[in-house]
């Protein structure tokens, strides 16, 4: 018996897992088999890594091939063993030996080209953890693979493998060669600055952004609430390095990241068909859903009381914890999830009830039942919630736009540095996140605001949860204002605002 070892790397939701590659080849009738809970992309890896051996011109050993992918009950999906399974047989063709340290990540194609998969960043950042860890990916992943910080080799053909362990086998097509060069984006699609009127709404934005609260707004078809949705991710504060990376490797296990980092926070907006699995993530073998992908960014909500009740009430979770928990029989997953959710609605299902009631086809029940589709305690989790109407003839004959989003953004990420000063040796990275416990140790506020907060409590106008996002909002209002501690007119306004609309 031959035996040849690999190592390579299985990414489960987003995180990467180590698995040894081990070939043996056997006497008896000519058989490739593969073994340790393969999925169906890696089982037809056989059929891949045969044609791909056949173009590179190297013999395929005549005998039993049995591959081992160990530990047998960690999860393989993708095709992304295949050069990892190639390596191993052609070490036990030969009397060389890939080296331990060694991780491969590949898909070959027919033509015995190595080409990339979904996945490389966060194999990568995972492998990063292992000193002396040495990465070789396909020749188009190599960039992506960079952006971990480990040593990364690049592969274009399977040639080059057989040439270095000294089997015969045909040159390598030629390929010009050329460094990765590392793209890091800021630029965004939409600006404050075309937006007109709307005051209150770009006001409850800027609130939104300087302390990552979640806003609902309501109003009818047309008004502009996706515009301003789209704004935000152009005033809220760049992303760190790392937080980059974070995302990039979300968006590369499901194959989406197109190899250029961006220091602007994401934004998601899934239809409002979406499924829990495509939401929240899941499936067979779970992939990140919608909240993961806008992790550090925006989940943008769009007619939200048409999304399925048991969809919405499936956020209720990762909204106050910033993480979503998947399990299955064999194996769980965690998929990071801090975003800020920003809803829309219209006030009914034909939309024209604030504009001209007259004009609604819809009764009082069916208004009501519209939103019970979104549910009291979804409705609750809402910071701020506000009403957009129609602009004005004054405003529509207005030809000054609004205010550009550098200057918005200057003032957020003035609010940011306060925030985070405050907040600098606790668990929280925005006021939206801050305790009860902290919010009650931390705040002293006017005798009158006092007195109003016991108010609500007592006649059940707010409830608890309620009266502290009411304090977040507060604590982020007199950021805005460079005020040390919440102010009665902080306060004032974040009722006002938590209290308009639905």
């Amino acid at each position: 018996m031959k035996l040849g070892i690999a190592q390579a790397i299985s990414v489960v939701g987003v995180e990467g897992h180590a698995v040894r590659i081990e070939v043996a080849l056997l006497r008896g009738l000519p058989a490739f088999t593969i073994v340790g809970l393969p999925d169906a992309a890696v089982s037809e890896s056989r059929e891949r890594i045969r044609a791909a051996f056949a173009a590179a011109g190297i013999g395929f050993p005549t005998a039993r091939v049995t591959v081992n992918l160990s530990p047998a009950d960690t999860p393989k999906s993708g095709t992304g063993f295949d050069l990892g399974i190639a390596v191993a047989i052609i070490a036990a063709m030969s009397s060389w030996r890939a080296d331990d340290n060694v991780v491969w990540i590949g898909e070959l194609g027919l033509d015995g080209s190595v080409r990339p998969v979904r996945g490389i960043l966060p194999a990568a950042l995972s492998l990063a953890k292992t000193p002396g860890a040495h990465l070789v990916v396909p020749y188009a992943s190599r960039e992506e693979a960079s952006f971990a910080q480990i040593d990364v080799s690049a592969l274009w053909h399977l040639s080059e493998v057989a040439q270095d362990a000294g089997i015969a086998c045909a040159p390598a097509p030629d390929i010009a060669d050329a460094e990765p060069t590392r793209h890091v984006e800021s630029a965004v699609s939409c600006d404050f600055e075309d937006v007109r009127g709307q005051e209150e709404a770009r006001r409850a934005l800027e609130i939104s952004a300087a302390g990552g609260h979640h806003l609902l707004m309501t109003g009818s078809a047309g008004i502009g609430k996706s515009m301003l949705a789209s704004c935000l991710p152009g005033i809220l504060p760049c992303l760190s390095l790392a937080q980059a990376v974070e995302v990039a490797s979300i968006a590369s296990a499901v194959g989406e990241f197109d190899g250029h980092l961006s220091l602007v926070p994401p934004l998601s907006s899934p239809h409002h068909t979406a499924s829990a699995a495509a939401l929240i993530g899941g499936g067979t073998v779970p992939r990140p859903g919608a909240i993961s992908r806008a992790h550090h960014g925006v989940l943008y909500l769009d007619e939200l009381p048409e999304f399925s009740r048991s969809v919405l009430q499936a956020l209720r979770q990762p909204m106050e914890e910033g993480h979503i928990d998947i399990h299955r029989a064999r194996h769980s997953v965690r998929f990071p999830s801090e975003f800020q959710l920003i809803g829309a609605a219209n006030p009914c299902r034909c939309g024209m009830f604030y504009e001209d009631s007259l004009q609604c086809t819809c009764s009082p029940r069916e208004r009501r039942d519209y939103f019970r589709r979104i549910g009291g305690p979804m409705i609750d989790r809402f910071d701020l919630s506000i009403v957009l109407h129609r602009l004005s003839r004054a405003e529509l004959a207005e030809h000054v736009g609004g205010e550009p989003s550098r200057i918005v953004a200057q003032r957020v990420a003035c609010a940011h540095e306060r925030m985070l000063a405050r907040l600098e040796g606790t668990a929280w990275a925005n006021n939206a996140q801050a305790s009860t416990a902290w919010l009650r140790k931390n705040t002293t506020l006017p005798e009158r605001a006092s007195d109003r907060m016991n108010n609500v409590l007592a006649t059940g106008q707010l409830s608890m949860r309620g009266v502290t996002k009411v304090l977040r909002v507060a604590w982020t209002l007199a950021d805005l204002a460079g005020r040390d501690a919440p102010a009665e007119a902080d306060v004032d306004e974040a009722f006002a605002l938590r209290g308009r609309g639905v």
